[in-house]
């Protein structure tokens, strides 16, 4: 049997799924940056992720405390308008964040499928 590590570098720690990221919310807020390259409007992205005004205002505070998003208010005669921008670094951090995803869904349906065949879920982590 292998001794666990500390540090999350047991195989399935998946110590990359990064906790500001990995939530409902603030994933459906840096995936609809990301595939808008030039960002957008609050209004859109709170009607992108189905969220009120306050709840994205929170998600967005703790992604643009971690350096992920970057908000832009400018004025429109007397309205305000809010722009939201995924940085350089929270394209990256999402990309890897997706990497750790991917590994966590290939190793559940590894497991899933050997399950399937009768094998023991213990198995699959050592194909």
């Amino acid at each position: 049997m292998r001794s666990k590590k500390s540090g999350g570098s047991s195989r399935f720690a998946y110590g990359g799924l990064n906790r500001v990221i990995h939530e409902r919310a603030r994933v459906s807020v840096l995936t609809s940056l990301i595939t808008h390259s030039k960002g957008l409007a609050f209004s859109e992205l709170k009607e992108f992720c189905a969220l009120t005004d306050g709840n994205l205002n929170r998600h967005l505070l703790v992604l643009e405390e971690a350096k992920l998003v970057s908000v832009s208010k400018s004025f429109d005669g007397a309205r305000t308008q809010t722009r939201c921008k995924i940085t350089a670094l929270g394209r990256r951090r999402y990309l890897e964040y997706l990497t750790v995803l991917e590994q966590v869904v290939a190793d559940g349906a590894a497991a899933a499928r050997c399950d399937s065949a009768g094998s023991s879920g213990h198995d699959a982590a050592n194909a």
